[in-house]
C-alpha cells in the first residue's frame, strides 16, 4: 500500500474515533460531522478524490457515527 493511503487511513481512524464529542445525540452528531468533514477534506485531497467530495463523505460518516454513539461509549465533554 502507498504511504499516502496509509497516512489517510490512520488520520481517518483517529478522527472518527473522536466523533462522539458531546453530551447529547445532537451534539455528538454535530461534532462528528464537523470532524468527519475536516478529515474527509484532507483525505480527499491526498487521495485525489477531491477535498469537497471527501468533506461531504467524511461529514456524513462522522455525523452518523456521532449520532450512533451514546454517552457511555464515548464522552469527551461539552
Amino acid at each position: 500500500m502507498s504511504r499516502k493511503f496509509l497516512a489517510s487511513l490512520a488520520l481517518a481512524s483517529s478522527l472518527l474515533g473522536l466523533a462522539g464529542c458531546g453530551d447529547s445525540t445532537g451534539q455528538r452528531a454535530l461534532s462528528g460531522g464537523a470532524i468527519g468533514a475536516g478529515a474527509g477534506a484532507i483525505i480527499g485531497s491526498v487521495t485525489g478524490m477531491g477535498a469537497g467530495t471527501g468533506a461531504l463523505v467524511g461529514g456524513a460518516a462522522g455525523a452518523v457515527t456521532g449520532a450512533a454513539t451514546n454517552k457511555r461509549q464515548i464522552n469527551l465533554g461539552n
